[in-house]
């Protein structure tokens, strides 16, 4: 018996998974070298909250670090839950991670403290709130499991969602959490309506 595809735990693909990820992330290295070595100022492509100038940095600001050691701290989460989210495949994948881009960013554009925000752990939240909830949605014993493996190794980085150090977006985590709740949702209503609709022939 194989898994369901909406059950699987590892991506169909592990080589092209392990290349999408490894490219975004190199994606990012790139860009903060090009940010240390030159006078671009990148960050200023940030997002300013409640700015219409600001409105661009939804699409910019998880491309940009504030610093290598901001980078760093986000390289091992955006690696490792990037490729496990890709479980469901890469159309999947890109459907999940624009939710969890786009509700993040959203959110601290409205209710972000002064100043310009960026950085990618709202979308490493997004990512780790949505494989720790698909099992919930799934019932897949599988999914469960990584799930408590996640939690008990992860858990204390969810209370990032919380107020705390001014100098750290907790919207972003907070918000990055809830798109990836959300795309949880929102990928086991299409499983369902996809199954549903699935011709069954008798023999």
């Amino acid at each position: 018996m194989t898994t369901q595809p909406v059950k699987k735990v590892l991506p169909p693909n592990l080589l092209q998974a392990g290349i999408v990820v490894a490219a975004f992330t190199a994606l990012l290295y790139v860009l903060e070298i090009v940010d240390a070595t030159t006078s671009a100022d990148l960050d200023q492509f940030g997002i300013e909250p409640r700015t219409v100038g600001g409105l661009d940095g939804i699409l910019f600001a998880p491309l940009l670090h504030h610093g290598w050691a901001h980078l760093f701290s986000n390289t091992l989460p955006i690696l490792l839950f990037g490729f496990l989210a890709m479980s469901g495949g890469l159309g999947q994948w890109i459907a999940v991670t624009a939710t969890v881009w786009l509700t993040s960013g959203i959110g601290v554009w409205l209710t972000g403290a002064e100043g310009i925000t960026v950085g990618a752990s709202g979308i490493a939240f997004g990512w780790l709130a949505f494989l720790l909830v698909r099992g919930l949605f799934t019932r897949s014993f599988g999914q469960l499991a990584v799930a408590v493996v996640l939690f008990l190794y992860w858990g204390s980085t969810l209370l990032g969602v919380l107020p705390g150090d001014p100098g750290i977006s907790w919207q972003g985590h907070l918000f990055g959490a809830l798109g990836g709740i959300l795309a949880a949702w929102i990928v086991s209503l299409a499983n369902r309506k996809s199954e549903s609709s699935t011709p069954v022939s008798a023999v």
